[in-house]
C-alpha cells in the first residue's frame, strides 16, 4: 500500500512540475465593417502531414495532434473536420451579407486531452491552434492577412467530464463549439470568448 501510495504521490509531483499548461484564446477580430458585407460560400480546413499524431496515452504526449476524442483514424483528417464544423457554424451566424467569402485556415495544434488525462478532476487543457485567411469566393483575392488563431480552454474531466458526456457534451462537441463561438466572434459577433490563465496538465 506504501508503495502504490509513493507511486501516485510521484506521479502526481511529475504532473505538477512538468505538466502545467499556459492557456490562451486569443486573436484580434476584423474589421467589423468589412464583415458585415460578407457571406460564407466555404470553408477549407487543412491539417499538414508534416503534423506529427499518435495514439499514445500518457499525461503530456509531444506530438502537434492529440486526439482521443473519436474512433481510431485518420487523426489530421479528424481534427480538419471538427476545426471546418466549427469555422462553418461560427460564420454562418456571423455572416449575412452580399460577397461570398471563402475561409480557408491550417492547423498548426490540435492538442487534446488524453484518456489518462480525461480520468482525472480538474486538469487538462485543450490546445487547438490554427492559422486563418478570409478570401473572395470568386475571384480568390485575399480579403485579410492571415492569422493565428489560439483557441484553446479548459478540458471537462473526471467526474465533470463524466456527467457532459452523459449530457452529449463529449469533446468534440465541446471543441466545436469553442471554435465556432470564436469565429463568429472574430468576425464581430457574438460574446468575446477571449480569455488565458494556465491549468495544470495538457
Amino acid at each position: 500500500m506504501l508503495k502504490h501510495t509513493l507511486v501516485a504521490l510521484a506521479m502526481a509531483l511529475g504532473l505538477a512540475g512538468c505538466a502545467t499548461s499556459e492557456w490562451e484564446t486569443a486573436y484580434t477580430q476584423v474589421d467589423p465593417a468589412q464583415a458585415a458585407s460578407w457571406r460564407l460560400a466555404m470553408v477549407d480546413v487543412a491539417a499538414p502531414e508534416t503534423l506529427t499524431t499518435s495514439d499514445t496515452d500518457g499525461y503530456v504526449p509531444n506530438f502537434d495532434i492529440v486526439w482521443h476524442g473519436e474512433p481510431a483514424g485518420d487523426r489530421r483528417a479528424q481534427a480538419a473536420a471538427i476545426v471546418t464544423e466549427g469555422i462553418e457554424r461560427g460564420a454562418r451566424s456571423a455572416l449575412h451579407g452580399r460577397k461570398s467569402v471563402r475561409i480557408s485556415a491550417t492547423i498548426t495544434q490540435f492538442h487534446a486531452i488524453t484518456p489518462t488525462v480525461r480520468k482525472m478532476d480538474g486538469v487538462g487543457v485543450h490546445n487547438i491552434q490554427y492559422t486563418i485567411q478570409v478570401f473572395d469566393a470568386h475571384s480568390g483575392a485575399a480579403l485579410t492577412e492571415p492569422q493565428n488563431i489560439k483557441a484553446e480552454f479548459p478540458a471537462l474531466t473526471g467526474k465533470t467530464g463524466d456527467e457532459a458526456d452523459a449530457r452529449g457534451l463529449t469533446q468534440r462537441v465541446q471543441i466545436v463549439n469553442h471554435i465556432a463561438a470564436v469565429t463568429q466572434n472574430w468576425l464581430g459577433k457574438g460574446p468575446d470568448p477571449r480569455t488565458d490563465d494556465s491549468r495544470m496538465g495538457r
